[in-house]
């Protein structure tokens, strides 16, 4: 199936035979499938929001995103382009200058356990074993301990952490520091999960195994996540959208679905539909690379 330039228009997903492009009805049916025929408004809502810094600098344009339930979002763009700034807005760790950040029709105005965060510097308490990291939130919440540790150990035995339980993070893998920070995310049920590059400092061995658990959970709890990566395989292989940013001043270039069937094994990155879509997202972010390289013009 070749994807043409024309096949892309954010929030279309119409059958191709009443005028719509059959990329967007491809990804539109994946997606339906997996969010049920119902299509409820979006649970995060971005409108106009944008960021300029002291000084005047200006780090992201008015943007517009729109995130339906289950979406699975990754966003790609050179360095610098407001990808992590985006994402510390609708984590409520920054503010923005302009426009409005609304999950489930709610304005975000600073952090909250409705939205988890996964880094991709190791963020462990050190002094914590790993359950007592992935109770970390279910404590501050007041639950009682036998179902923090009840929940912990679901979730620690889904991202394949059973057996670690009193070990310090000191004595864990990058990856496995990585999957008890999902696990502490997850155990907190929010509503959505935004991930930043979270698996940019691990080999990539472990980075594949983590791409495949993370979307085994993702299928399994049905939950909507934005994820921030400068890897073009990692933006295909996880999202069924990928969003590309411009370079600095960042902006939303295109939004694009990923046509692509689940459940995804690593095998689907050698097929030509898997190839054709690289190809074209190559493109795209080598022209944004080049412009914040000073190579192009605006």
């Amino acid at each position: 199936m070749k994807l043409e330039r024309n096949d892309v228009i954010p929030g279309l997903t119409r059958d191709p035979r009443g005028g719509g492009s059959s990329a967007e009805w491809i990804a539109g049916q994946a997606s339906n499938d997996m969010r049920g025929n119902d299509m409820p408004g979006p649970v995060l809502q971005i409108a106009g929001v944008g960021k300029t810094f002291a000084g005047g600098t200006v780090a992201l344009q008015a943007t517009d995103l729109a995130v339906q339930e289950n979406d699975f979002i990754t966003i790609l763009g050179p360095s610098g382009c407001g990808k992590s700034t985006l994402l510390r807005m609708v984590a409520g760790l920054d503010t923005p200058t302009g426009g409005s950040i609304a999950l489930d029709g709610r304005t975000v105005a600073g952090p909250g356990a409705d939205r988890g965060m996964v880094f991709q510097s190791y963020t462990l308490f050190p002094w914590l074993t790993v359950l007592q990291n992935v109770c970390f939130g279910l404590r501050e919440k007041k639950m009682p301990v036998a179902q923090q540790h009840e929940i912990a150990h679901r979730f620690l035995a889904k991202v394949g952490l059973t057996g670690f339980e009193h070990h310090y993070p000191k004595q864990l893998s990058g990856g496995m520091q990585q999957r008890t920070a999902l696990a502490r995310a997850l155990a907190n049920d929010p509503r959505i999960l935004l991930m930043d590059e979270p698996f940019g400092a691990l080999d990539h061995q472990t980075r594949e195994l983590m791409q495949e658990l993370l979307l085994a959970v993702w299928e399994g709890e049905r939950k909507t996540v934005l994820f921030v990566t400068h890897d073009i395989d990692e933006a295909i292989f996880m999202g069924n959208r990928v969003v590309v940013m411009s370079a600095r001043p960042g902006r939303i270039k295109c939004d694009i679905p990923v046509p692509l069937p689940h459940p995804r094994h690593y095998a689907m990155k050698t097929t030509a539909p898997f190839t054709e879509l690289k190809s074209r997202l190559t493109e795209e972010i080598r022209v944004e690379v080049q412009r914040a390289a000073g190579l192009l013009t605006p």
